[in-house]
């Protein structure tokens, strides 16, 4: 049956759907697996590598993380601690291979750095300019890791 068959039967049969609007909606809430698409970790990953403080690559699904978990409203304070999830590391890894692959970072073999390419940094700016959700979200990712640079940095724990 298609789709215009269904709703010509449901009008000669004059269905109706009750809909009260009453009572609360279930709240929802993000699990582990929700952000884990690879275009929103390649984003973030490109996020964090492109200023002046590059990322260890043993530490990059460690700061993936972190970042989504003080940026993305589903996470704050939630007991997911998706900075530790093993399943978030290796997409993480997937992702970074992609934009490995891609020309839009590269990896120093002597210090196991991250740094953005001008390719990735052209692909990155152009999402992040204007004010849309994604542009946001990037920027405020940015600054998560910018906090928790400094906040290791007071720990005496960067390099």
């Amino acid at each position: 049956m298609s789709t215009a068959e269904f709703f010509s039967e449901a009008r000669r049969l004059k269905l109706k759907l009750s809909v009260s609007g009453e009572g609360l909606s279930p709240a929802h809430t993000l699990d582990n697996e929700a952000l884990f698409q690879l275009p929103l970790l390649a984003m973030t990953i490109l996020a964090i590598s492109k200023g002046q403080s590059k990322p260890h690559l043993p530490e990059i699904g460690q700061l993936v993380g972190e970042c989504l978990e003080r940026t993305v409203a589903g996470f704050k304070g939630s007991s997911q601690e998706i900075g530790w999830s093993g399943n978030l590391r290796i997409r993480t890894i997937k992702a970074l291979t992609f934009l490995e692959a891609t020309g839009q970072v590269t990896i120093d073999e002597a210090t196991r750095r991250i740094s953005v390419t001008d390719l990735g940094k052209k692909v990155y700016n152009g999402a992040v300019d204007g004010d849309n959700l994604l542009a946001v979200s990037m920027k405020t990712i940015e600054l998560s890791y910018q906090y928790i640079r400094d906040e290791a940095r007071a720990r005496g724990e960067v390099n």
